[in-house]
């Protein structure tokens, strides 16, 4: 290493992309350059430390490169990850995803390459590693940093549901594209006096359907934090329904929402490494349900529905102004941490102040919607009683 290097920096992306990545790490990397480090980026989340070969022969290229000011530079501005990403858990392997030249070593059906990746941070030659990701990705980072890892996380993931923090990059935009479809899909559901229904994202939390709700994107919304009723929901849509002048109501059903008696739906029992089914199917209930159940609410007639999942539309391209401002702050948060020789922190905002957090309290709670604090269980809606002190997203 250059004796003029202060040292290296990694970081990573793993787990869900979202708009504004590529601005935090830009803003690492040109704050790291100037104050004389070196940068490193990781490609594929923790994959790339998985897969490293440990031979300065071998190619390394597909697992990790320099950074430089013209690479993040050209990134910056747009969304997704330019260092790629995945859903690997280094702790967790199965035995099919064991890089080749690990597979007489780890034989197991599912392996712990905890110690492989140690080796491998350290023939990379890394100093302090900054991993940007939600609640899956940076619970291994808790565990790397109790194995004496340097470690600054950054918080990322649309579902807003990292621990210790207001916001999540990401979160932002998703907001943003869930209300302008939702609105630009009224037109459909005015057009033909339907109910309209939309699945979101939002696993364990209803934040991504809350905060639209609240806006007034939506009539009702339904969350993963409440099994709800699908006779009170249809009752309560063709009510919105019918005293909506253009004839048409809508609901934003998280993905990871269920009915009264019923549990979270699948596309199938396949696992990631994290032990995540794919979610998918409410959307499509809640749609044939509501239009069996319409005629009780609607003087024997049946309203038809229009069904759409949002989907990648809410994640996929450029950030919005505040997921290209938050990152930014993010990334020097984290290089302000690695100046002071600071480690075995989460950078975080709270209560409108940017702040820096402990690491593990990123696996020592969960962060939900409170129900009882902001969620209308009868009315299947947001409720508040005063905005005063409240954050800047309210939940």
């Amino acid at each position: 290493m250059n004796q003029k290097t202060k040292g290296i920096i990694g970081i990573l992306t793993g787990g869900g992309d979202v708009p504004g990545l590529n601005p935090a790490i830009r803003a690492v990397t040109i704050r790291a350059l100037r104050e004389g480090y070196k940068v490193i980026g990781i490609k594929r989340g923790w994959k790339g430390l998985v897969d490293t070969v440990r031979d300065k022969k071998a190619d390394n290229s597909n697992n990790y490169f320099e950074l430089t000011e013209e690479i993040v530079n050209k990134a910056g501005r747009t969304g997704g990850t330019f260092l790629h990403t995945s859903r690997t858990r280094a702790s967790h392997v199965p035995k099919p995803a064991i890089p080749d030249h690990l597979k007489d070593k780890y034989t197991d059906d599912i392996n712990d390459l905890t110690p492989e990746v140690l080796k491998n941070l350290e023939f990379i030659g890394i100093d302090y590693l900054i991993p940007i990701g939600g609640d899956d990705t940076l619970s291994y980072a808790v565990r790397l940093s109790q194995e004496g890892v340097k470690v600054v996380a950054i918080p990322k993931t649309m579902d807003n549901d990292v621990p210790g923090t207001d916001y999540c990059i990401g979160f932002s935009t998703c907001i943003t594209r869930t209300i302008e479809l939702t609105h630009d899909l009224r037109t459909c559901a005015g057009s033909h006096e339907r109910l309209l229904v939309l699945e979101v994202f939002g696993r364990y939390a209803g934040f991504s359907a809350m905060l639209p709700t609240l806006a007034g994107a939506a009539n009702r919304c339904v969350i993963p934090e409440y099994q709800f009723d699908i006779e009170r929901l249809a009752e309560l849509l063709c009510q919105d329904r019918y005293t909506n002048p253009s004839r048409y109501s809508v609901v934003l059903v998280s993905e990871g929402a269920s009915y009264r008696g019923g549990q979270m739906m699948f596309q199938s029992e396949e696992t990631d490494m994290f032990g995540h089914k794919k979610l998918g199917g409410i959307g499509d209930y809640v749609s044939n349900e509501l239009k069996n159940l319409s005629p009780q609410f609607n003087k024997g007639e049946t309203i038809n529905i229009i069904n759409q999942k949002l989907g990648y539309l809410v994640r996929c391209g450029n950030p919005d102004a505040m997921d290209s401002i938050v990152p930014m702050a993010y990334g020097n948060l984290a290089l302000d941490l690695i100046s002071k020789g600071m480690h075995g922190r989460l950078v975080i905002l709270r209560n409108g102040r940017y702040d820096n957090a402990p690491i593990d309290i990123i696996t020592s709670s969960k962060k939900l919607v409170d129900i009882n604090k902001f969620y209308n269980v009868d009315r299947l809606r947001p409720q508040y009683n005063s905005f005063e002190f409240m954050p800047q997203m309210i939940l």
